[in-house]
């Protein structure tokens, strides 16, 4: 297993990893999940992220857990922090 450079958004992962393996399309998956299909759509498309309860209801559906969904999101949202907040300007605390 390799570890990515990028982390991908949680969307892709869901698109790649399990409904196109599945042959599910969106508006299929979200009535499964009881959601509406915009949800789904805005996630795949990485329009929007992971709220704990979307990873509630992919963790039930695909016998995960809502943590692997949460800290997908997790890093991806710190990854692209981390190319457009700058910090450099910040002194840390040194303890005495």
């Amino acid at each position: 297993m390799s570890i990515l450079k990028e982390p991908i958004h949680p969307g892709e992962v869901l698109k790649e990893l399990y409904l196109d393996p599945l042959d599910m399309g969106a508006i299929a998956f979200a009535r499964r999940l009881d959601v509406p299909r915009t949800r789904i759509e805005r996630l795949i498309k990485g329009t929007t992220g992971i709220t704990p309860d979307t990873a509630l209801r992919l963790a039930r559906v695909f016998n995960t857990t809502p943590t692997y969904w949460v800290n997908l999101q997790t890093n991806f949202n710190l990854s692209v922090a981390a190319k457009t907040v700058d910090v450099s300007k910040i002194e840390p605390l040194i303890a005495p």
